[in-house]
């Protein structure tokens, strides 16, 4: 990715592709990312950017508005975890073998974990519980909406993936970011959807939520849930 910096905006030029428009998107993290046809001049991005200014200005505010409420978890005794949208609280037990349970409507994690090794070590049993149970669920998922969506990914992965939900590979391979089993099933269900779609169109065009909307006609409900409380999933 280059950085580059158009008047007061400053965007990550992601590689161009086969596609005809452009391509900007405000990331997880506050990045605006943008990614070109291929052929585009740096030059040309930049006056692409600088047309749609007043766009990436509503949306930028509408970011720090959502993210301005974004959680700080803290790990002591009764503090809330997150799993498929329901919230359970924290127990810190002494004798347990396993370093994090799902069990009688709490997240029991091995108090040894805090007190050896810290919050790190922690958020990865977190970490771990997620990836695992995200294994399981999103590739029944992916398997269930493919053949609706008309594609056949590679496989599917549970990955760190930084400030993006999901992502595909050019060899049609997709990956989930953990932190999706934190939302509910049907969020979940459009997250999985929306990477599936991207294997027939590679950006965010119309065409593209055309077939979203053929597979999940209320995606977006689902897709402003993700916008609003998305900042909420994380530990």
């Amino acid at each position: 990715m280059n950085a580059r910096r158009i008047r007061d905006i400053d965007y990550q030029l992601l590689p161009g592709t086969d596609r005809k428009t452009t391509d900007i998107v405000i990331e997880r993290n506050g990045i605006i990312a943008v990614r070109p046809p291929k052929g585009f001049s740096p030059e040309q991005v930049d006056a692409v950017v600088e047309s749609k200014r007043m766009w990436i200005y509503r949306n930028l505010a509408e970011w720090r508005d959502l993210n301005a409420t974004a959680v700080v978890r803290e790990w002591v005794n009764g503090e809330s975890f997150l799993y498929l949208g329901r919230s359970y609280r924290l127990s810190l037990v002494q004798d347990q073998d396993t370093d994090l349970l799902l069990k009688e409507g709490r997240f029991c994690l091995r108090r040894a974990l805090i007190e050896q090794g810290g919050e790190d070590v922690a958020r990865q049993a977190f970490e771990a519980f997620y990836a695992a149970k995200g294994d399981k669920r999103i590739s029944a998922r992916v398997a269930y909406f493919a053949p609706k969506v008309g594609v056949s990914p590679r496989g599917a992965a549970i990955k760190e993936l930084g400030y993006r939900w999901a992502s595909c590979s050019k060899g049609d391979s997709l990956a989930f970011h953990w932190k999706c089993m934190m939302a509910p099933p049907k969020i979940i269900d459009y997250i999985v959807v929306h990477e599936l779609c991207h294997l027939r169109r590679r950006n965010h065009s119309d065409a593209f939520w055309n077939e979203v909307d053929k597979v999940m006609p209320d995606y977006r409900e689902r897709k402003m849930w993700l916008k609003k409380h998305g900042a909420g999933l994380d530990i």
